[in-house]
Parts: C-alpha cells; structure tokens; sequence
C-alpha cells in the first residue's frame, strides 16, 4: 500500500490508473478506523480495480465548541488496518496540503445540509462538502462509498453530486452495528463502560417507532415515545424525526422515509438512524 501525503504524487498516481483504464474506488474517513471503515473498504473492492481511502480530520467541519483537538487519530493503526485490507493507497494530507489558500471557496450544503445535525451543528456540512469535493478533485474517483450510519451526510453529497453534475458513482454501505446492535462510530471509544451499556437504549428506541409507524401506528406519538425512552436512559435528545429518505423533508406517503435521531450520554454525542418499511 502506498501513504501518499502530497496532492502531486497522488495525481501522478491515479492518472497511471486511469491511463490503463483502471476503475477507482475512494473511501473518505477522518480516521480512527474500525470494522464500519473495513465495510466500506471491502465494497470498494468489489467495485472497482483500484481502492483509495483518505484520512482527513476536517477542520472546516467542526463547530467552535466541538471536538475537533480531541478527535481520536490513530494514524499507525490505521495504516496498518489498511494495508491488511489490501487498500491500494491511502491519501493522509496536512490541512496545508488540502487547503493550501485556507478554506476560503466553499461549496454550500443548503437546505438539505441546515436540517436535522445541520440545525444542531450550524456550517457543519459546507465544510463536508467543501471538503468531499475537493477529494473527488484530487482522486477523480468512479465511485464514492459512505456509510450509511451518517444518513444526512450520504443524502447531502448525493444531491451535490447530482446538482453538480458530477462524473461519480456515490454508493451507501448499510451501517455496521455491535452484537447488541449500537452502530459502530469512531467517537463510541469516548463512552464510559456505564454510558456505553445505556447507549444501546438509542436503536432500540428507533426500532421501536419505525415498529408503530411501519404498522400504521401514529408517527407523532411513535417519535414522542422514542424521545421519552431516550430521556429515561440518560440521554440529552437533540432530535427524533421522521423524514423523507431522499430530500430529508416531510415524509411524502408512498416513498422511503428514514427514521433519524442524534443524542448525548456521557458528553458524547451519538447519531444513528434506520429506514422505515411499511408492512
């Protein structure tokens, strides 16, 4: 595997790829890899001939209160977690090396990026979405895989992508869960053994609703419930929403809608989310 940290060595790289008409897979993470990473890596595999998987602990995309110092960074383990997996390249840059003027031209998230995380989380997805298309610039990628534990982040690059007519394929890999079934997230490792064994109440209490709501019960008494559920258990509750799977608006009758939730226990926030199928 290579470890390339200079945007002109992974041109050099990728354009030898595409010049024998090779297939390229990218995989962008922030790092602190686990097996919700190595999912992502082995759909990779499967389609393309080549796979690239960053590692980029975004400033952009971290509110002035929020954790962006402490974010874990495991930069040795995750090579060698990589290497394992038989990545092709990993593309470790500097902030200088990705945002060599500063971050001054941003692409914005708009309304799909304002909602739910967006609300609670103010500039948060224009600075995933400067950040991911100046990836999809530098790798020139045929296909983007993103896990679909973070649901508004997957629909908010999907829609820049379409609305800038990008050349890309953007696949989501179903999240990757816990035997108890808590998803699988980079900042669990922040959960003490007390919190962790009361954060399991958070599926549970989306699989709960997406139950009454999949068997016609009432969505608004459905989501109160799970909120109640998630107070009992410690939980400070950001949102329970029920949406649109697509847009991320009001659920429309007859198209996929997604249950989505984010809260804190512990200090550690937590998001997850599962799509509501109807009986």
């Amino acid at each position: 595997m290579q470890t390339i940290r200079r945007l002109e060595e992974l041109r050099e790289a990728v354009s030898a790829w595409a010049s024998a008409g090779e297939r390229v897979a990218l995989v962008p993470t922030m790092g602190a890899l686990h097996a919700g990473h190595l999912a992502l890596v082995e759909e990779a595999k499967l389609a393309a001939d080549r796979v690239v998987v960053s590692i980029f602990v975004n400033p952009t995309q971290f509110g002035p209160s929020e954790d962006f110092a402490k974010y874990p960074r495991k930069e040795q383990a995750d090579s060698r977690l990589l290497a394992g997996a038989g990545v092709d390249l990993l593309w470790m840059p500097s902030v200088e090396e990705m945002y060599p003027n500063g971050p001054e031209i941003t692409v914005r998230a708009s309304e799909i990026g304002d909602t739910l995380d967006g609300a609670h989380r103010p500039g948060h997805f224009d600075g995933v979405t400067t950040v991911v298309s100046r990836l999809f610039d530098q790798v020139k990628p045929d296909v983007a895989l993103f896990g679909e534990k973070d649901w508004q982040q997957l629909a908010v690059i999907r829609r820049m992508v379409a609305d800038l007519e990008l050349a890309l394929e953007i696949r989501g890999v179903p999240t990757q869960r816990e035997d108890d079934g808590l998803a699988l997230s980079s900042r669990n490792i922040f959960l003490a053994d007390e919190d962790r064994a009361k954060a399991v109440a958070l599926p549970r209490a989306l699989g709960a609703a997406e139950r009454t709501i999949a068997t016609g019960g009432d969505p608004a008494a459905a989501l109160a419930q799970a909120i109640d559920t998630l107070s009992a258990a410690g939980f400070d509750v950001d949102y329970v929403e029920l949406r649109d799977a697509v847009t991320l608006g009001a659920p429309i009758e007859g198209q996929p809608m997604r249950l989505l939730a984010a809260a804190r226990i512990g200090g550690t926030r937590l998001i997850d989310n599962i799509a509501v199928v109807s009986e």
